[in-house]
């Protein structure tokens, strides 16, 4: 029985973008966390929340929702749209 390059759990472009998004929500509490009982700056933990939740609005996008293969504009006209709705609500909730 052969072994496929394809078997192992990181090979796998779902996988990893998985654990990325797990990762990030667990930054994203984590900067909440710290704020609530650090006293940190609230600005600063806002800012990273929002720019953490629109990576990951990118990676299901990309991955998940198969933009990878999409025509070039849908997929910049994607890109576009969560770059510009990021720095809205940044300038918006932080500025």
């Amino acid at each position: 029985m052969t072994r496929s390059v394809e078997s192992g759990f990181l090979r796998n472009a779902n996988n990893i973008a998985w654990i990325v998004l797990v990762g990030s929500t667990l930054f994203g509490w984590w900067l909440g966390y710290t704020v609530k009982n650090v006293q940190g700056d609230i600005r600063l933990a806002t800012a990273g929340v929002l720019v953490t939740a629109f990576v990951k609005t990118w990676i299901v996008g990309f991955q998940f929702m198969e933009l990878k293969q999409a025509p070039s504009w849908l997929r910049h006209g994607f890109d576009a749209w969560v770059i510009a709705m990021c720095v809205v609500l940044l300038i918006l909730c932080v500025g």
